[in-house]
């Protein structure tokens, strides 16, 4: 575990060891710090003195409570060291008088750090909350069913508090079908949401349209070329950015699933005549998304059917896809070796599609020791 996830990991537990604490509770240790230092002084020896620890109450309450609680209880700590020093006779003397100068600079200070920490969570808070609902806009869940099939999805950024990355899904029902998206964009981490949100936006719009697969997927490469045509900084290459996806059709009521693969991993079929997992391996791959025919070549006679060309696969009742990212194919473990998808998707096939993916991506977690070095999306798809 890395220096920064150890920090992470405390900070973390002290933030919520603060939240779920009583404040009369928390306030308790320092309290009765405060009143054992000047009855212990009362009974030392005149060169044993105690007042100097004074300073931890403060400091301990500070790490519990807020700028109030932190006042009341460095207030209480001069208190008691004036009674200290009145009880030995010693209040005006330089070493008390620095004590106490001392107390009074680190009192003020544990106030003003605590003051400016909680102004500090509060602005977190309302930032987490806004990023959170803006990146649950652009990566809207998956119905657990869509017409006659069930869907269960997963999905973990490689960047830490991030809900999305570059990896994208998204599915769509019209009369008669569903159909399904999921892609990878070129990059990772919150520096490829808006790659991500140009595909899912053009999905959303098109997918929806009674247009065959090939004119459904022409439509988001247009949508692709233009996004990051227009959204590339000057000292970005368009040109070095794409998409890699896998878009569906799964028709109600044929047992078949129509793909077209633009440059992504094939999905896997379980449950077919061999136990084994099988890969759904387009014929004739697509290029990625943003890479492909140009609007002119779509709009051709044949540009468009003739660049997309959908395969068709058997799916039966019964039978699950497994579609992923390159995320969960490539993940590596420490000796450098790639998850084996396909072994552990057969080993698990009789799982329900929810138990089965979590199973997959705590399976990725637990090879990769928790080291993922790229975003990681996952469905799997079952027919009822």
């Amino acid at each position: 575990m890395s220096a920064a996830m150890i920090t992470t990991s405390v900070v973390e537990t002290l933030r919520a060891w603060r939240r779920s604490a009583p404040g009369p509770l928390w306030l308790a240790g320092p309290v009765l710090l405060i009143v054992a230092i000047p009855v212990a002084d009362w009974f030392l020896p005149p060169d044993i003195h105690l007042a100097h620890l004074l300073v931890v109450a403060v400091a301990v309450t500070a790490v519990g409570t807020g700028p109030r609680a932190t006042a009341l209880i460095g207030a209480l700590a001069v208190l008691a060291l004036v009674v200290a020093g009145l009880e030995r006779q010693t209040l005006v003397t330089e070493s008390v008088l620095v004590e106490l100068s001392a107390l009074l600079a680190v009192c003020a200070f544990l106030v003003l750090f605590t003051r400016l920490r909680d102004r500090r969570e509060r602005e977190l808070v309302r930032v987490r909350s806004v990023s959170d609902a803006a990146q649950r806009v652009v990566l809207r869940p998956l119905p657990e069913r869509a017409g006659p099939v069930t869907l269960a999805s997963h999905y973990r950024s490689a960047e830490a508090d991030a809900i999305i990355g570059g990896d994208l899904y998204a599915a769509a029902r019209i009369p008669g079908s569903t159909r399904l998206l999921i892609g990878d964009v070129r990059g990772k981490g919150l520096s490829s949401i808006s790659d991500t949100a140009i595909v899912l936006g053009a999905f959303r719009a098109a997918a929806h349209r009674m247009i065959p697969l090939p004119e459904l997927v022409a439509y988001i490469e247009d949508a692709v070329r233009w996004g990051l045509a227009e959204f590339s900084e000057p000292e970005e290459d368009a040109a070095e950015r794409f998409v890699t996806a896998a878009v569906m059709d799964i028709p109600d009521n044929e047992p078949v699933v129509h793909l077209v693969s633009c440059g992504h991993p094939p999905p896997l079929l379980l449950g077919g005549r061999t136990r084994a997992a099988l890969a759904l391996t387009v014929p004739e791959p697509s290029p990625p998304l943003g890479l492909g025919v140009s609007p002119a070549e779509a709009n051709s006679a044949d540009g468009a059917d003739g660049c997309y060309l959908p395969a068709t696969f058997p799916f039966e009742h019964g039978h699950r896809l497994v579609l992923y990212t390159d995320g969960v194919s490539e993940a590596r473990n420490a000796d450098g070796d790639f998850y084996p998808l396909a072994e552990r998707a057969t080993a698990w096939a009789d799982k329900a599609p929810g138990p089965l993916v979590e199973r997959l991506a705590a399976d990725v977690r637990a090879y990769t020791g928790g080291r993922l070095n790229d975003d990681m999306a996952m469905i799997v798809v079952q027919r009822d």
